[in-house]
């Protein structure tokens, strides 16, 4: 028997992906079972939800009114029956976790067993994204967020800090020299993200936006160039500190760095409108407790 809310995930997940064999493979689903649900809301509301192109499908503006209001729905929902799996003290579900790549190989994965062995009823699904991202369109329960927090529709629960270093490999500092001043520093081999990104401005005596000397756009590629002796990196210590006990990373220009900096600053977010559910709860308290920032 075909329920209506899965109707409605399915409607959702066309509308945010675009088309319906992208929401097929988002869902796991064949592309005919999303075709299959689309008819059959437009066959009971007798409106089309969504204009059809050789390249994208696309809402109509009735669509999108009724997109909006069926998120809202499902949302509500979703909080019915939390509620009551709350009352039966055993959380359960899916949880969808989103956070940039270094932190999740860095701070999540090594406790996601214990986790899951504690929680067996939560279903974790991971996604990494070294951008930000919205958490409704990708489907996502609750992120792990570096830096200061813009979106003011956002709840946001304090993790800690993580002190921004400056790091390079011992190698390329012995072949380069190490800088002592910001002049110096821009005259080496700076290892950033790809331009337009705030993150290639570092907290190093008053502040230097810098021109990297190469741009990626992840974070561990970043660590992985700053360890094979490219250059030097502005990294969280959540992923070099390990590197740089074992002396396979150095600090530069340690005294000059601003801490605390508000790129220093990690959270869990989830949304306003949505009520903090027991397995979103119970993750953020466990990992909390393990992570090391």
């Amino acid at each position: 028997m075909i329920s209506r809310s899965e109707d409605l995930t399915i409607l959702i997940a066309v509308a945010d992906s675009g088309g319906f064999s992208a929401a097929a493979q988002q869902l796991n689903i064949q592309v005919a079972k999303v075709s299959r649900a689309v008819a059959r809301v437009e066959e009971q509301l007798n409106t089309s939800i969504f204009n059809r192109t050789t390249r994208r499908v696309e809402l109509t503006e009735e669509g999108r009114i009724f997109i909006e209001k069926a998120r809202e729905g499902l949302e509500k929902l979703s909080e019915a029956e939390e509620w009551l799996k709350v009352r039966h003290q055993k959380p359960a579900g899916r949880l969808r976790i989103d956070s940039a790549s270094p932190f999740v190989l860095h701070q999540l994965t090594p406790h996601i067993k214990a986790f899951t062995q504690l929680h067996p009823e939560i279903k974790l699904e991971l996604s990494s994204s070294d951008g930000i991202i919205n958490l409704l369109e990708k489907r996502t329960d609750v992120a792990i967020r570096i830096g200061k927090l813009e979106d003011s529709t956002l709840h946001a629960r304090t993790l800690g800090q993580s002190k921004l270093h400056l790091v390079a490999s011992p190698d390329y500092l012995k072949k380069q020299g190490e800088p002592q001043t910001v002049e110096q520093l821009l005259d080496c081999h700076l290892l950033g993200f790809i331009p337009p990104s705030v993150l290639n401005i570092w907290s190093v005596g008053m502040g230097v936006e810098i021109t990297p000397w190469i741009s990626v756009s992840s974070g561990e590629v970043l660590r992985q160039l700053c360890l094979a002796g490219n250059g030097i990196a502005c990294l969280s210590n959540f992923m070099v500190q390990q590197d740089i006990e074992k002396g396979d990373l150095v600090t530069v220009m340690g005294e000059q760095m601003q801490s605390p900096h508000p790129r220093e600053l990690v959270q869990a977010v989830y949304y306003r409108n949505t009520a903090l559910s027991s397995r979103i709860k119970v993750f953020i308290d466990f990992i909390e407790q393990r992570i090391k920032l």
